[in-house]
């Protein structure tokens, strides 16, 4: 199991097989984990808030690798912190199932599995929702967020451990540049891995959705640099892996390939 699991953590199945709460698709409260008793893997991951760049990422991962993980007989299931509306457009941006979404409006079941809440410096001078953006500003420099910078660094610069984000005939549209065709980072620095700019692009597509639509992605700030988890359990409901994010940017273990845990 990951080196991160706490020989005093909670009993994380147990908490979760009894959490229930407001499903995306139907807009009812559920049990997260209704209907996941007979699979293989049990993959659930606890979001920050929709509107953070590392969950539209993660769920572009997802979709990337959709097939193998159907292959694999993994079933997800995912609570992210907002309201029904933050996780509407977060499924109809990334093609996540509205059926696996559920939302935790106060990010309850992040602090009963005590993941890290982020940076949190308290200025007496400002209100909540601006010490929440003051703090997630901060942690974006990287401060109370270790690995953010160096994460943000290997966008633009490329990496040869990751595979090849774009294909070639692609049109990456929806940002403040003029559409840009895969081919263009093929002439930039090759092919089969990530090249340089090529990630850094698809983060500015997300920054771009996000910031277009703050109101409904974020409908309260206060949790704004609550981090989330991800968590792997067999057939019978045994934790066989976890990850505990730490930062901005740093909601997988090996981030030149998010998904490789599943591999182990």
């Amino acid at each position: 199991m990951n080196t991160q699991t706490r020989s005093n953590s909670p009993d994380i199945y147990s908490i979760l097989s009894q959490t229930q709460r407001l499903r995306v698709s139907d807009g009812e409260s559920k049990l997260v984990l209704d209907g996941c008793t007979h699979t293989s893997k049990l993959l659930v991951l606890i979001w920050s808030q929709l509107g953070d760049f590392d969950n539209l990422e993660y769920a572009w991962w997802l979709r990337k690798e959709k097939e193998e993980i159907e292959a694999r007989r993994i079933t997800i299931r995912a609570i992210g912190i907002g309201n029904r509306n933050s996780g509407i457009k977060f499924c109809e941006y990334t093609g996540f199932p509205q059926e696996w979404l559920f939302v935790d409006a106060n990010a309850e079941i992040h602090n009963l599995l005590g993941l890290y809440r982020g940076l949190s410096l308290q200025l007496p001078l400002l209100s909540t929702s601006q010490t929440a953006w003051l703090n997630l500003i901060l942690m974006c420099a990287g401060i109370g967020s270790p690995g953010t910078l160096k994460e943000v660094f290997r966008g633009y610069k490329g990496d040869k451990k990751a595979p090849q984000l774009i294909a070639d005939e692609e049109i990456v549209r929806n940002t403040p540049l003029p559409p840009i065709k895969g081919s263009f980072f093929k002439a930039a620095g090759g092919k089969g891995f990530q090249r340089p700019f090529e990630l850094a692009t698809l983060r500015l597509r997300n920054m771009t959705e996000v910031l277009s639509n703050r109101n409904t992605y974020v409908p309260d700030s206060s949790y704004l640099t609550q981090r989330g988890g991800t968590f792997l359990f067999d057939s019978q409901g045994k934790l066989i892996y976890e990850h505990r994010d730490r930062g901005i940017l740093g909601f997988a273990e090996n981030m030149s390939n998010p998904l490789s845990f599943l591999d182990k």
